[in-house]
């Protein structure tokens, strides 16, 4: 039977342009999250940086390629960390990066380690679907996304805005992914009381029409005068959350904070839905042409 995963998202404040700052709390987030017996751990979109700059200017000169120090820092925690506690160990974190080409992109590192602390594998996700002002910052990825081998399992990783595209999310569900992680930076937007952030909605819906895990790793704290919804949750692949931070109409209530559940594999492996239905076999992509055909 596939294993049993702990999977951890640790919600954070990073602080815009303090990549040093930013990255040790991050990297020892990981650490307490691993103690706790976390073995996957979801951090969230630019941890690294921060996220409202001004201009590509301000930027640039905090963006890395995936095999620069902060990208290294998180494989080198793993790696410590799978060894002290003698099990693999995954980390997946948001970071800007400086691409082979000069190109910057809002991108998603994995890294992991081996039981005993050997590199297993590192990969890196650009994002496809850029929001807002990061239009004026990023290029988008141009690649489908692609399923990472990790001793965990089998992952896929998108970030924040590509939860929107249904089709994108169901492109990487092909791949059998067993968990999605999803680094995110929500801006709180007004919602009705008591209703809980579209966002969050959203992933649960990915995670039940798909039947797959789905990690969103989310922030909190005022930057530039963006407030975040500090919608963090570990979602099972029925839909229901295994965990789900505290939020407000204005903002993540629990601030900081990581949690954690136990992910059986196994259930994200069953796509059946009845006895005679599944999320997969019953797909009909035959009819289905308009929903990939080129936008005018």
């Amino acid at each position: 039977m596939p294993p049993t995963v702990t999977v951890a998202v640790c919600q954070l404040a990073p602080v815009i342009g303090d990549v040093a700052g930013n990255v040790a709390r991050a990297v020892e987030a990981v650490r307490a999250a691993c103690d706790r017996g976390a073995g996957l751990v979801v951090l969230p979109e630019l941890v690294t940086t921060g996220y409202a700059f001004a201009d590509r200017d301000e930027l640039r000169p905090l963006a890395e390629p995936v095999s620069g120090p902060s990208v290294s820092a998180f494989a080198e925690a793993a790696a410590a960390l799978a060894r002290r506690h003698g099990r693999p160990v995954v980390v997946v974190g948001g970071f800007a990066e400086l691409d082979e080409d000069d190109v910057l992109r809002n991108s998603a590192f994995v890294v992991s380690a081996d039981a005993d602390g050997s590199p297993a594998s590192r990969a890196v996700y650009r994002k496809a679907h850029l929001w807002d002002d990061e239009n004026d910052l990023f290029v988008p990825g141009d690649q489908p996304p692609t399923a990472v081998e990790t001793p965990l399992g089998r992952i896929g990783v998108v970030i924040c805005y590509d939860l929107e595209f249904p089709e994108w999310v169901r492109t990487i569900a092909l791949q059998g992914i067993d968990v999605l992680c999803a680094p995110t930076n929500w801006p709180v937007a007004p919602r009705p009381a008591g209703e809980r952030p579209i966002e969050v909605t959203r992933a649960q819906a990915s995670a039940s029409i798909d039947r797959i895990f789905v990690a969103t790793c989310d922030r909190v704290g005022t930057e530039r005068g963006v407030e975040w919804v500090g919608g963090s949750a570990i979602i099972h692949p029925d839909g229901h959350p295994l965990a789900l931070a505290q939020f407000t109409a204005t903002g993540g209530e629990g601030g900081e904070q990581t949690l954690l559940a136990q992910c059986d594999l196994a259930d994200a492996r069953r796509k059946g839905t009845s006895a005679h239905n599944g999320v997969v076999s019953d797909r009909r992509p035959e009819l289905y042409g308009a929903v990939v055909r080129p936008r005018t």
